[in-house]
């Protein structure tokens, strides 16, 4: 019976290389000439450091379109709010990894309301889903991707006849 796995994961190597582009692409722009701004990895978030609080969403935009460039879906960076404190102005940026129980629950919702021959199923931080037929797994897959999808990054691997 062909299945796959729905999950939501991003590349460790791709997201620092993404970081250090960014802190590359910091130091050379004008606009922040002067400025002590820097972006730093650890673990799964990525602390950004700036002088003002408006230099942060640039930064943040700076990040997004590294991570678009390295084949990282940019929903899974989870803004925190920014903290300043007297000059210096700290805002993270957690990147997700993994789907939590509430996004399964709602994956496996939408497949079973779209009233498609799958069968979705929780395996851990995973959903796997399988069908009779290839071209039904296909339509699982178009339905997720589509605009009533869920607003998340999704990743489909695992393919098997």
């Amino acid at each position: 019976m062909p299945s796959f796995d729905i999950v939501s994961e991003f590349d460790r190597h791709e997201a620092t290389n993404a970081v250090d582009q960014a802190n590359r692409e910091i130091q050379t722009r004008f606009d922040f000439r002067g400025v002590d701004a820097s972006f730093s990895l650890e673990g799964e978030t990525v602390s950004i450091e700036a002088d003002a609080e408006f230099q942060l969403q640039q930064m943040i935009d700076v990040l997004r379109n590294k991570l678009i460039a390295r084949g990282i879906d940019p929903r899974c960076m989870d803004i925190q709010d920014a903290q300043t404190s007297g000059v210096k102005a700290r805002q993270e940026v957690k990147l997700k990894q993994g789907l939590e129980q509430p996004d399964a629950k709602a994956i496996v919702k939408l497949l079973k309301d779209s009233k498609l021959k799958v069968q979705p199923a929780i395996q851990g931080d995973k959903v796997r889903v399988s069908g009779k037929k290839r071209d039904d797994l296909q339509q699982a897959i178009a339905l997720l991707k589509g605009e009533d999808g869920p607003d998340l990054a999704l990743q489909y691997d695992n393919f098997r006849e």
